[in-house]
């Protein structure tokens, strides 16, 4: 084992009843699925293809290995939970986080289904993976004690990530399609310099979303679609009145006034119009979401539902 100072680490009790609770749930939310858990960068620094991962107790310390796409499973070990044993990775605290990662057979390449999401915050509620700080999240500390609060709540903001910097996302039950709102994108579009520190999406940011786990009316088969950045532009029918690829930001910041402006690191921006409302308020409004590049060119926009709407 490394001797790093800090290293990050889990509960390996927790990660089994983690184990547990997809066992428990899996035939109600995501017949025929498989779990695994997977690591992820907190840091723009971090490198995961060289971190190894162990399960360390007062006697015993077993390796755990991890796959190309940085995801692995766990055993079950008598002996590392009577020793209540954690889970090591040879990195710093603030480095990494954990995710679930639950996936139904059948489910199209590029595409997620809703009741794998369900289950996969269920379980990584059960297993301790999310890795906010409470003392600065206060709202968190009275939600982690349930992850049924947590995951059947409009308010629960238990965060996903897509495999590549995220534009829109699309849910589709049979006929009925709908695009998330802006403030289900990005950790709600609400962090800034003082918090992102403190928020397990900090160089993720860009690959955040909320998925509607609270909304029993999107069944567990609905499927979940992504429109990345760097994927062509939507049609024209799709795309903001009054901004067109290749304007730049100054512009449109003087065509179109002020908007929510959130910057990533890669030196993308997204800009949302109108200006994002207070929750108190949520006054319905459309939406329209445009992406610059890092030279500050207009990419691509789309128009989106209004502010106060869920994906309904």
């Amino acid at each position: 084992m490394s001797n790093t100072r800090n290293p990050v680490d889990k509960s390996y009790r927790k990660m089994v009843r983690g184990m547990e609770r997809f066992a428990r749930e899996q035939a109600r939310l995501a017949p025929g699925a498989s779990l695994r858990f997977r690591l992820l960068p907190r840091l723009p620094s971090v490198r995961l293809d060289d971190v190894a991962l162990h399960i360390v107790g007062d006697t015993l310390s077993l390796p755990v290995a991890l796959a190309p796409d940085h995801s692995f499973t766990l055993e079950r070990n008598d002996a590392a939970l009577r020793e209540d044993a954690a889970l090591i990775a040879n990195r710093k605290t603030s480095s990494l986080t954990w995710r679930a990662d639950v996936r139904s057979p059948g489910v199209p390449d590029g595409m997620r289904r809703l009741g794998d999401l369900r289950l996969e915050c269920l379980v990584g509620m059960e297993a301790g993976l999310v890795s906010n700080n409470a003392r600065l999240f206060a709202w968190l500390s009275d939600w982690l004690a349930s992850g049924e609060r947590v995951c059947t709540a409009a308010d629960g903001n238990y965060l996903f990530f897509s495999e590549r910097p995220l534009f829109s996302v699309t849910l589709q039950a049979g006929a009925r399609r709908a695009v998330l709102p802006f403030r289900q994108q990005y950790a709600g579009g609400t962090q800034d310099a003082a918090t992102l520190p403190y928020c397990d999406c900090q160089v993720l940011l860009d690959r955040s979303y909320y998925a509607p786990l609270w909304d029993a009316s999107w069944p567990d088969d609905t499927l979940l679609s992504f429109e990345y950045m760097d994927d062509p532009a939507p049609p024209a029918a799709s795309a903001a009145p009054g901004a067109q690829p290749g304007d730049t930001r100054a512009q449109l910041r003087a065509s179109l006034g002020p908007a929510t402006e959130i910057s990533f690191d890669s030196g993308m921006e997204v800009w949302l119009y109108p200006p994002a409302t207070s929750k108190r308020t949520r006054q319905a409004q459309p939406q329209a979401l445009l992406l610059f590049g890092a030279d500050g060119h207009l990419l691509k926009s789309r128009q989106l539902p209004a502010a106060a709407s869920s994906a309904q």
